[in-house]
Protein backbone atom coordinates (compact mmCIF):
# COMPACT_ATOMS: atom_id res chain seq x y z
CA UNK A 1 0.00 0.00 0.00
CA UNK A 2 1.30 3.35 -1.10
CA UNK A 3 0.84 5.15 2.18
CA UNK A 4 0.24 8.96 0.33
CA UNK A 5 -2.97 10.16 0.65
CA UNK A 6 -4.40 7.30 2.45
CA UNK A 7 -6.97 7.81 5.43
CA UNK A 8 -5.57 6.53 8.76
CA UNK A 9 -7.55 6.23 12.33
CA UNK A 10 -5.05 5.54 14.73
CA UNK A 11 -6.53 4.28 19.00
CA UNK A 12 -4.25 5.56 21.37
CA UNK A 13 -2.57 8.24 18.91
CA UNK A 14 -2.40 10.84 21.58
CA UNK A 15 1.03 9.71 22.99
CA UNK A 16 3.80 7.12 23.47
CA UNK A 17 3.52 4.02 20.37
CA UNK A 18 0.30 5.49 18.75
CA UNK A 19 1.57 9.28 18.30
CA UNK A 20 4.63 8.08 16.88
CA UNK A 21 2.64 6.26 14.25
CA UNK A 22 0.61 9.27 13.57
CA UNK A 23 3.87 11.09 13.25
CA UNK A 24 4.99 8.53 10.73
CA UNK A 25 2.17 8.57 8.71
CA UNK A 26 1.87 11.97 8.64
CA UNK A 27 5.33 12.31 7.01
CA UNK A 28 4.76 9.72 4.73
CA UNK A 29 1.79 11.85 3.34
CA UNK A 30 -0.98 9.91 5.05
CA UNK A 31 -4.03 11.70 6.31
CA UNK A 32 -4.62 10.56 9.97
CA UNK A 33 -7.37 10.87 12.38
CA UNK A 34 -6.50 9.93 16.39
CA UNK A 35 -8.70 8.61 18.76
CA UNK A 36 -7.73 9.26 22.34
CA UNK A 37 -9.62 9.92 25.31
CA UNK A 38 -7.14 12.71 26.17
CA UNK A 39 -8.57 15.69 24.25
CA UNK A 40 -5.93 18.20 25.56
CA UNK A 41 -3.28 15.88 23.97
CA UNK A 42 -5.07 14.97 20.51
CA UNK A 43 -5.73 18.43 19.75
CA UNK A 44 -2.05 19.44 20.45
CA UNK A 45 -0.62 16.71 18.77
CA UNK A 46 -3.54 17.30 15.73
CA UNK A 47 -2.42 20.97 15.28
CA UNK A 48 1.12 20.30 15.24
CA UNK A 49 0.79 18.26 13.02
CA UNK A 50 -1.19 20.33 10.40
CA UNK A 51 -4.31 19.98 8.32
CA UNK A 52 -3.88 16.23 6.94
CA UNK A 53 -4.36 15.57 11.13
CA UNK A 54 -7.34 15.65 13.07
CA UNK A 55 -8.22 13.92 16.33
CA UNK A 56 -12.07 12.74 17.70
CA UNK A 57 -12.58 11.93 21.03
CA UNK A 58 -13.05 8.04 21.47
CA UNK A 59 -13.57 5.87 23.86
CA UNK A 60 -12.87 2.42 22.38
CA UNK A 61 -14.80 -0.16 24.53
CA UNK A 62 -18.00 1.87 23.70
CA UNK A 63 -19.61 1.26 20.05
CA UNK A 64 -21.17 4.91 19.97
CA UNK A 65 -18.34 6.61 20.70
CA UNK A 66 -16.16 4.28 18.28
CA UNK A 67 -18.62 4.88 15.57
CA UNK A 68 -18.91 8.41 15.82
CA UNK A 69 -15.09 8.42 15.93
CA UNK A 70 -15.21 6.56 12.30
CA UNK A 71 -17.99 9.17 11.53
CA UNK A 72 -15.43 12.23 12.06
CA UNK A 73 -12.68 10.27 9.42
CA UNK A 74 -15.48 9.34 6.59
CA UNK A 75 -16.90 13.78 7.35
CA UNK A 76 -13.15 15.02 7.14
CA UNK A 77 -11.41 12.78 4.94
CA UNK A 78 -13.49 10.67 3.12
CA UNK A 79 -12.48 6.71 3.40
CA UNK A 80 -10.57 4.98 5.94
CA UNK A 81 -7.94 2.67 4.91
CA UNK A 82 -5.84 2.05 7.92
CA UNK A 83 -6.76 1.16 11.28
CA UNK A 84 -3.71 1.17 14.18
CA UNK A 85 -4.98 -0.30 17.61
CA UNK A 86 -2.63 1.74 20.41
CA UNK A 87 -5.17 2.17 22.78
CA UNK A 88 -4.29 -0.02 25.71
CA UNK A 89 -4.16 -0.54 29.89
CA UNK A 90 -1.40 -2.25 31.78
CA UNK A 91 -2.87 -2.51 35.16
CA UNK A 92 -0.90 -4.81 37.05
CA UNK A 93 -2.63 -7.29 40.16
CA UNK A 94 -1.55 -10.56 41.46
CA UNK A 95 -4.00 -13.55 41.14
CA UNK A 96 -3.46 -13.96 44.77
CA UNK A 97 -1.88 -10.80 46.29
CA UNK A 98 -1.41 -9.09 50.01
CA UNK A 99 -4.66 -7.68 49.78
CA UNK A 100 -6.72 -10.80 48.50
CA UNK A 101 -7.80 -11.98 45.50
CA UNK A 102 -7.70 -10.17 42.60
CA UNK A 103 -10.81 -8.32 42.03
CA UNK A 104 -12.75 -9.23 39.43
CA UNK A 105 -13.90 -5.87 37.97
CA UNK A 106 -10.32 -4.87 37.50
CA UNK A 107 -9.41 -8.15 35.03
CA UNK A 108 -12.41 -7.50 33.17
CA UNK A 109 -11.37 -3.73 33.04
CA UNK A 110 -8.55 -4.87 31.49
CA UNK A 111 -9.73 -6.91 29.01
CA UNK A 112 -12.32 -4.89 27.93
CA UNK A 113 -10.25 -2.31 26.87
CA UNK A 114 -7.07 -4.15 25.13
CA UNK A 115 -8.87 -7.09 24.05
CA UNK A 116 -12.91 -5.91 23.14
CA UNK A 117 -11.81 -2.21 22.29
CA UNK A 118 -9.37 -3.88 20.42
CA UNK A 119 -11.90 -5.45 18.30
CA UNK A 120 -14.60 -3.13 18.65
CA UNK A 121 -12.39 -0.90 16.70
CA UNK A 122 -11.07 -3.07 13.95
CA UNK A 123 -14.28 -4.62 13.15
CA UNK A 124 -16.26 -1.09 12.70
CA UNK A 125 -13.44 -0.17 10.69
CA UNK A 126 -13.14 -2.97 8.45
CA UNK A 127 -16.66 -2.39 7.80
CA UNK A 128 -15.90 1.05 5.97
CA UNK A 129 -12.86 -0.47 4.52
CA UNK A 130 -14.64 -2.79 2.54
CA UNK A 131 -16.43 -0.12 0.74
CA UNK A 132 -13.12 1.13 -0.73
CA UNK A 133 -12.12 0.91 -4.18
CA UNK A 134 -9.31 -1.69 -4.52
CA UNK A 135 -6.36 0.69 -4.22
CA UNK A 136 -3.79 -2.37 -5.57
CA UNK A 137 -3.36 -4.50 -8.38
CA UNK A 138 -4.26 -7.20 -5.76
CA UNK A 139 -7.37 -5.88 -4.45
CA UNK A 140 -6.55 -4.33 -1.70
CA UNK A 141 -8.28 -2.05 0.39
CA UNK A 142 -7.31 -1.85 3.64
CA UNK A 143 -4.68 -3.16 6.34
CA UNK A 144 -5.58 -3.04 10.45
CA UNK A 145 -2.35 -3.26 12.65
CA UNK A 146 -3.35 -4.51 16.37
CA UNK A 147 -0.61 -4.07 19.31
CA UNK A 148 -0.04 -7.17 21.65
CA UNK A 149 2.61 -7.66 23.84
CA UNK A 150 5.62 -9.97 24.74
CA UNK A 151 3.61 -10.37 27.58
CA UNK A 152 1.24 -12.57 25.88
CA UNK A 153 3.61 -15.09 25.41
CA UNK A 154 6.28 -14.79 28.64
CA UNK A 155 3.71 -12.72 31.09
CA UNK A 156 5.20 -11.98 34.35
CA UNK A 157 3.19 -12.29 37.98
CA UNK A 158 1.12 -9.34 38.26
CA UNK A 159 -0.46 -9.68 34.47
CA UNK A 160 -2.75 -12.28 34.47
CA UNK A 161 -5.31 -9.41 32.73
CA UNK A 162 -2.50 -7.62 30.89
CA UNK A 163 -0.92 -11.24 29.74
CA UNK A 164 -4.52 -12.58 29.18
CA UNK A 165 -5.45 -9.33 26.92
CA UNK A 166 -3.05 -9.26 24.59
CA UNK A 167 -2.55 -13.11 24.24
CA UNK A 168 -6.08 -12.37 23.21
CA UNK A 169 -5.03 -9.67 20.28
CA UNK A 170 -2.26 -12.63 19.35
CA UNK A 171 -5.08 -15.38 18.87
CA UNK A 172 -7.44 -13.04 16.87
CA UNK A 173 -5.38 -12.06 14.08
CA UNK A 174 -5.50 -15.01 11.97
CA UNK A 175 -9.26 -16.02 12.58
CA UNK A 176 -9.86 -12.11 11.72
CA UNK A 177 -7.39 -11.97 9.16
CA UNK A 178 -9.32 -14.40 7.11
CA UNK A 179 -12.64 -13.26 7.79
CA UNK A 180 -11.94 -10.34 6.35
CA UNK A 181 -9.66 -11.14 3.29
CA UNK A 182 -12.60 -11.67 1.19
CA UNK A 183 -12.73 -7.81 1.18
CA UNK A 184 -9.25 -7.61 0.87
CA UNK A 185 -8.43 -6.46 3.73
CA UNK A 186 -4.99 -7.40 5.75
CA UNK A 187 -4.70 -7.93 9.56
CA UNK A 188 -1.59 -8.18 11.44
CA UNK A 189 0.08 -7.14 15.12
CA UNK A 190 3.43 -5.79 16.49
CA UNK A 191 3.97 -7.35 20.24
CA UNK A 192 6.38 -4.90 21.49
CA UNK A 193 8.86 -5.29 24.35
CA UNK A 194 10.03 -2.94 26.94
CA UNK A 195 9.30 0.40 25.22
CA UNK A 196 9.88 4.22 26.17
CA UNK A 197 6.59 5.48 26.50
CA UNK A 198 5.23 8.12 29.00
CA UNK A 199 4.87 5.56 31.67
CA UNK A 200 8.29 4.29 31.40
CA UNK A 201 9.54 7.54 31.41
CA UNK A 202 8.04 8.01 34.82
CA UNK A 203 10.73 5.69 35.87
CA UNK A 204 13.69 6.47 37.63
CA UNK A 205 17.02 5.62 35.55
CA UNK A 206 18.35 3.34 37.48
CA UNK A 207 15.36 1.06 36.90
CA UNK A 208 15.40 2.19 33.42
CA UNK A 209 19.05 0.57 33.45
CA UNK A 210 18.13 -2.88 35.34
CA UNK A 211 14.95 -2.54 32.40
CA UNK A 212 17.18 -2.29 29.20
CA UNK A 213 20.19 -5.07 30.83
CA UNK A 214 16.91 -7.42 30.24
CA UNK A 215 17.22 -6.83 26.28
CA UNK A 216 19.57 -8.58 24.40
CA UNK A 217 20.41 -6.19 22.19
CA UNK A 218 20.57 -3.39 21.76
CA UNK A 219 20.66 -3.10 25.83
CA UNK A 220 18.15 -0.03 25.72
CA UNK A 221 14.64 -0.16 25.91
CA UNK A 222 12.74 0.57 21.94
CA UNK A 223 12.12 4.05 20.75
CA UNK A 224 8.32 4.40 20.19
CA UNK A 225 9.71 5.46 16.35
CA UNK A 226 10.70 1.85 16.16
CA UNK A 227 7.36 0.89 16.57
CA UNK A 228 5.74 2.76 14.05
CA UNK A 229 8.56 2.15 11.60
CA UNK A 230 7.77 -1.31 11.65
CA UNK A 231 3.82 -0.69 12.06
CA UNK A 232 4.35 1.60 8.75
CA UNK A 233 6.06 -0.99 6.92
CA UNK A 234 3.39 -3.79 7.67
CA UNK A 235 0.96 -0.97 5.77
CA UNK A 236 3.17 -1.18 2.89
CA UNK A 237 3.96 -4.55 2.68
CA UNK A 238 1.61 -6.08 0.95
CA UNK A 239 2.42 -9.77 1.25
CA UNK A 240 1.98 -9.84 4.88
CA UNK A 241 -1.03 -10.89 6.50
CA UNK A 242 -1.95 -12.84 9.58
CA UNK A 243 1.36 -12.29 11.42
CA UNK A 244 2.36 -11.53 15.06
CA UNK A 245 5.63 -9.91 14.93
CA UNK A 246 7.64 -9.30 18.45
CA UNK A 247 9.53 -6.06 18.23
CA UNK A 248 11.48 -6.74 21.67
CA UNK A 249 15.45 -6.48 21.14
CA UNK A 250 14.94 -10.39 21.87
CA UNK A 251 13.71 -10.14 25.38
CA UNK A 252 12.68 -13.30 27.20
CA UNK A 253 10.58 -11.77 30.57
CA UNK A 254 11.64 -13.49 33.57
CA UNK A 255 9.09 -14.12 36.30
CA UNK A 256 9.11 -10.99 37.82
Amino acid sequence: MDLKGKVAVVTGGASGLGLATVERLAEKGAKVVIFDLNEENAKEAAERLGNNVTYAVVNVTDEDSVQNGIDVAIKTFGAIHICVNCAGVGTPGKTIGKKGVLPLEKYKQVIDINLIGTFNVLRLSANRMKDNEPITDSGERGVIINTASVAAFDGQMGQAAYGASKAGVVGMTLPVSRDLSQYGIRVNTIAPGLFMTPMANTLSEKVIQKLSESVEFPKRLGQPSEFAELATFLMENEYLNGEVIRLDGGIRMSPR
